[in-house]
C-alpha cells in the first residue's frame, strides 16, 4: 500500500521543531508498502495537491503533536486547521485517514469526532504499523490495540511493547528544511515518565514506567543524524535525566561511537552525582532547560515535584559550574498559588546565576492527570467539559494577569526575564539567526 504522512505542525515560535513522530510511525512500517513523509514547512497546498496526485496513497497519517500552545497569555488553538486541512484532503484523495499522535491521545474522541476521521491511533505511533499491515491484507481490525473507529470507542491502551524502530531517510526534503533553520534534529532515549506531576499528560501518553532505549543504540540514532548532516540534536525526553543512570551511560555511548555535535535536552532539577553535568559536557552537552516549575516549597509540593529548591539550587550550579548554558521553565498558577508564593518564587529566583526565565501563568488542564480532578471538586470544571479548546487552572487566590504583572514589575528590563515562549517577535529574530549560521536553540544570547 502507498502511505502518505504528513507534519502538519507549523509552529515556529521558538523555532520549528522536527517531526520525530513520524520517523518512527516510518519505521512502523513492513518494507512491502511505500510510505512518503509530507511535512508543510516545506509544502504549501499546490505542492502538497501535486504531491497527492502523483504519490496517490492509499492511506494517509496525519500527526497531531500540540492542541494548542498551552498559553493562557498568547492562545493558539491548532483543531481548527486541522478540520480545514482534512476537509481539503478530502476534496483530493480517496485515502483513508488516520490521525495519531501525542495530542491525538490526550482527548482522542474529540478530536476524532471534531476531524471526521476514518480511524484514530490512541497512544504510541507503531499500532499505525499493525492498521495499515490489516487493511492491505484484509486481516480483521478488532485486535489492533487503541485503535479509534466510528464503530470503536477509544479505548485506554498499555504502553506499546513492540519494536521500535526509526526511519532515518536521509534523503528526504523535510530534513533540509531544519538543517537550514538551525541544523537540529531530535534524538530519543527512553520513553514513559515515572514523575507524579499533577499538570503533565506524559504518563498517559507514554505510560508511568521507563522503557530505556539501549545507549549504544541512542548513540548510533545520534552518530546518524550527525552523518545526515544535523549540527545540534535536542533530546525530546520529558526529562533526559528522570533515569540519571541511563543517561550517564548515553552521555558514554556518545563519546564512544564519535558523536561530536552539540545537544540539548530537557531536565529535571534532581538531586545529582557532583560530577554528573561534567561528564554530560564532555559528552557534547551545551543547553540544559530544567522543568523547575516554582521556587516556594508549598508549591514544589502541591505540583508533586520530586526536588526542592535547595535540589534546585545545587543542580544550577553544577550546570553553571560545568560551562553549561542553562535555562528554567516556571509554571506558575496552580492549586495554592498566591501572591506570597509568587514573591517567594521570584525571590529565590535571585540565587539563580547565569541563566534565562521562561515563566508561564496558568495552567492547561488535561484529563487523566490529578489537575483535572482539582479542578472538578473545586467546580473549575465539570465532567462534561469539553476541554479540545483550551481551558486553564487558575488559582484562587491570584489570577493569572496579576501574577504576570508582579513579574514583569521584577523583572524590569532585564531581557532574560521572558513571559510565555517569546512570541512572534522572538520567532522571527531566531529564524534572522538561523539563517546566518546560528545553530540551536540561541536562548543562551539572553543569559545573564
Amino acid at each position: 500500500m502507498k502511505v502518505l504522512l504528513i507534519s502538519p505542525n507549523t509552529l515556529k515560535v521558538p523555532y520549528p521543531v522536527y517531526p520525530i513522530g513520524l520517523d518512527y510511525v516510518a519505521g512502523s512500517l513492513s518494507a512491502e508498502h511505500q510510505v512518503e513523509i509530507a511535512d508543510l514547512n516545506i509544502l504549501d497546498r499546490d505542492a502538497l495537491a501535486t504531491r497527492l496526485h502523483e504519490f496517490a496513497p492509499d492511506i494517509i497519517g496525519l500527526s497531531l503533536r500540540n492542541i494548542d500552545n498551552t498559553e493562557i497569555g498568547d492562545p493558539l488553538f491548532f483543531i481548527e486547521e486541522y478540520q480545514e486541512l482534512v476537509a481539503w484532503l478530502r476534496t483530493r484523495s480517496q485515502a483513508v485517514l488516520v490521525c495519531g499522535g501525542a495530542g491525538f491521545t490526550i482527548l482522542p474522541q474529540e478530536i476524532f469526532t471534531a476531524l471526521d476521521l476514518d480511524y484514530g491511533i490512541v497512544g504510541e505511533g507503531e499500532r499505525f504499523g499493525l492498521l495499515v499491515d490489516a487493511l492491505a491484507n484484509k486481516h480483521p481490525l478488532s485486535d489492533i490495540p487503541g485503535l479509534l473507529s466510528h464503530s470503536a470507542p477509544a479505548q485506554a491502551t498499555a504502553p506499546w511493547t513492540g519494536k521500535q524502530q526509526r526511519q532515518l531517510t536521509r534523503t528526504a526534503s523535510h530534513y533540509q528544511f531544519y538543517l537550514d533553520h538551525g541544523g537540529m534534529l531530535n534524538l530519543q532515549t527512553k520513553r514513559g515518565c515515572s514523575f507524579r506531576c499533577i499538570y503533565c499528560p506524559y504518563p498517559h501518553i507514554e505510560g508511568k514506567k521507563h522503557r530505556l532505549t539501549p545507549p549504544e543504540e541512542v548513540a548510533r540514532t545520534a552518530l546518524s543524524l550527525q552523518q545526515a548532516g544535523a549540527k545540534y540534536f535536542f533530546i525530546t525526553d520529558s526529562a533526559f535525566n528522570s533515569d540519571i543512570a541511563h543517561s550517564l551511560a548515553v552521555a558514554k555511548a556518545f563519546q564512544k561511537c564519535g558523536v561530536s555535535i552539540p545537544w540539548g535536552g530537557f531536565f529535571a532539577p534532581l538531586r545529582l552525582p557532583a560530577d554528573y553535568f561534567m561528564t554530560m559536557c564532555a559528552a557534547g552537552l551545551k543547553h540544559v532547560e530544567f522543568g523547575t516549575e516554582s521556587l516556594a516549597v508549598t508549591m514544589l509540593q502541591n505540583y508533586r515535584k520530586p526536588f526542592r529548591p535547595e535540589d534546585v539550587l545545587a543542580a544550577h550550579n553544577q550546570a553553571v559550574d560545568a560551562g553549561l548554558h542553562v535555562a528554567h521553565y516556571f509554571l506558575m498558577g496552580g492549586p495554592g498559588e498566591s501572591e506570597k508564593s509568587v514573591e517567594e518564587t521570584l525571590t529565590n529566583i535571585d540565587f539563580l546565576k547565569k541563566t534565562v526565565l521562561f515563566f508561564f501563568t496558568g495552567i492547561r488542564i488535561y484529563p487523566h492527570t490529578a489537575l483535572y480532578d482539582m479542578a472538578i471538586a473545586e467546580d473549575k470544571i465539570a465532567a462534561d467539559t469539553n476541554l479540545l479548546k483550551p481551558v486553564f487552572y487558575e488559582s484562587d487566590a491570584i489570577n493569572h494577569q496579576t501574577i504576570e504583572n508582579i513579574i514583569l514589575q521584577k523583572a524590569e528590563k532585564r531581557i532574560n526575564w521572558i513571559v510565555g515562549s517569546g512570541g512572534a517577535k522572538s520567532a522571527a529574530t531566531v529564524t534572522k539567526m538561523h539563517k546566518r549560521g546560528y545553530t540551536g536553540p540561541l536562548w543562551e544570547y539572553l543569559i545573564r
